[in-house]
Formats: C-alpha cells, structure tokens, sequence
C-alpha cells in the first residue's frame, strides 16, 4: 500500500514537471520565433520631422514611427499595452556614449501597482503593425548634441524586460533653445528701431496687421506672424528636401526661402500688395482658424478681385499663419 501511494505520487510530480516544462517550452519558443531577426523585424524614423530643442515636452515633441512587420513564413502574435509606455522603450547616446535617463513620468508609471491594459496582436507573414510615440515621453533631453536613438520592444510587456527586440537606430539632432527674447521672434522696426515682439492678439487682427505691414513693405513686421517653416512645406519637392537635410541646412533653406518671398520669386500670391482689402469671416478653435479675406489688386486697366483664405495654428498663445489658399474672383 505504501509503496503503491509513492508510486501515485511520483507519477503526478513527473506529470506535473512535464506540463509545466511544456509550457515553458512553448513560451521561450514563441519568443525565439519573435525575437528572430529573421521573422520579425522592428523599425522606426522620424515622423514629422522638424527642428529639435531640449525640453519642451508637449510643444516641440519628437515624434517616432514605430513598426513591428513580420518578414518571416509563420504567423507571430505579441502584446501590446494600451499604455505604450509598458511595451517599449528608448534608448539614448550622446556622442560621447553618455546614456540618456528616463523621465520622472515613466520611472513613476513602471514603479506604481496598477493594472496594465493590453492587447493581442497577431501577425501573418508579410503583415506589420504601426503606431507613433514621442520620445520625450520617455527619455529626459535637457541639453543640445548630437544623440543616437534606438527603440527596445517588448512582445510580452515590460513586466518581462529581458526579453526584447532592438530596432535600428536613429540619429537625433538637438539645437541650443532659442533665448528668452528670441523665443517669441523678436525683430527691429526700420522707422523707429522700436522692438517688435509678437502679442497675442486674435487670429483675424494676425491677418489685417501682416497685410497692412506688406502695404508699407515692413518686411520684418510681415514676417512676424508667419510660420515660415511650414510656408516652405507647402511645395512637396521642398519639404522631402528639408526633411532630409541636417538642422544648418534647414536654417540656411529657410533663409533662402524667406528671400525669394521678398524678391517674388516663390509664393507671389501671398506677397503681393492689395490697394484695398476687407475681412470677411473668421472662424478658429482653440487651437486652428482659419480668416477669409477680399483682397484687390489694380493693374493698369483694371482690378483683379480675389479671396485669401489663410489657414492660423496657435502655439504658445500665439496665432499664426502657416497656409493660405486664393480663389480668383474676377476683375472690376
């Protein structure tokens, strides 16, 4: 009887060490087929690329796409939490291999008891998956370098950290933060060498006071309220060549493009002078509005009529322009 009950008891330790080796077995190999480079592959780049200061969280993000793709012959399947924070991570260098630190937020988040919301991703050869993250959520980027960034994905969350997938890597250009002054583009009126410092006034006075400054050829004053960057961006050509060049070269493209708008050789339609204009209706949000203008034009014999419809975005409390569209209306 005795030897009998031992018995019982070494079969059901066996079969239990043999379900739970299987199951051990099953989870590693579904990492060995994720994490095979061969399989899956995990990439990231810039989304929206745009000029880089320290700081500034929400106001001067840096934006990553991330994508997961399954390049293999099998289907993989990973988590991915609702909060994104508990599925990757960054990584950053500075050129002298100084690692960036974490921010407050997320070493709180990770630190805290809470329930992790996530889903279950399952992918088909050839399929990937996609969404974009801000760096600056995760990493603390209080000074301008040169950094090299990188992302480590976590199939089964962050609670099992050891197990992850490293993208490629990304090189992060940071500029000085403009000063103080500079930050709200302050320039120096010709007439009275009085200082010109942006205000916030309402989307519809932004527009009347750019116009009113082209008139009187008040360049500095024109170029106030205008967002120049995004004026370059409206040409295709010029924003695939902006996005791809390095941060001098931007400041030298966007000089060059201010430029050409003083000289007519690019934008004429929103450099030209109107001899009488009128605002006709303004609408925004918080954030976006846009302010419909008729302007008119004299030539020699007659006068061209037109529509303005310029496209404002606030940032900082400060409208400004950053579009426009013009519908001829014909002449009187």
């Amino acid at each position: 009887m005795k030897r009998t009950l031992i018995a019982i008891i070494s079969f059901f330790s066996i079969l239990a060490q043999s379900i739970i080796a299987q199951e051990i077995s099953a989870v590693r190999q579904n990492f060995a087929t994720l994490a095979n480079p061969n399989n899956t592959d995990v990439s990231i780049e810039f989304y929206n690329r745009t000029m880089y200061y320290p700081g500034l969280t929400e106001d001067n993000p840096v934006y990553v796409h991330v994508t997961v793709a399954n390049n293999g012959t099998s289907t993989v399947s990973f988590k991915v939490a609702d909060d994104r924070t508990f599925s990757i991570d960054f990584k950053a260098f500075n050129v002298k291999n100084s690692q960036l630190n974490q921010t407050q937020n997320l070493i709180r988040k990770r630190t805290t008891n809470q329930t992790v919301y996530f889903r279950t991703i399952t992918l088909e050869p050839g399929e990937s998956y996609s969404f974009v993250e801000n760096v600056k959520d995760f990493l603390e980027i209080k000074e301008s370098s040169v950094y090299y960034v990188e992302l480590l994905f976590y199939p089964d969350l962050y609670r099992n950290p050891e197990n992850y997938l490293n993208s490629n890597r990304l090189t992060l250009e940071v500029r000085p933060s403009p000063a103080a002054a500079a930050s709200s583009t302050m320039y120096v009126q010709a007439e009275s060498a009085a200082v010109l410092q942006k205000e916030a006034i309402s989307p519809d006075k932004v527009v009347e006071q750019t116009i009113i400054a082209r008139q009187k050829s008040l360049w500095d004053q024109y170029f106030l309220y205008m967002d120049i960057e995004e004026m370059l961006k409206r040409d295709s050509a010029r924003k695939r060549r902006y996005n791809r060049v390095s941060a001098d070269e931007r400041d030298e493209m966007l000089k060059s493009f201010r430029a050409d708008m003083m000289q007519s050789r690019i934008d004429s339609d929103i450099v030209a002078i109107p001899f009488e204009f009128e605002i006709e209706t303004t609408t925004y949000s918080q954030t976006e509005g846009t302010v419909s203008v008729i302007e008119k034009f004299r030539n020699s014999t007659y006068v061209e009529k037109k529509r303005y419809t310029y496209q404002v975005r606030q940032r900082d409390g400060i409208w400004q322009i950053y579009d426009y569209t013009v519908d001829n209306l014909g002449t009187e």
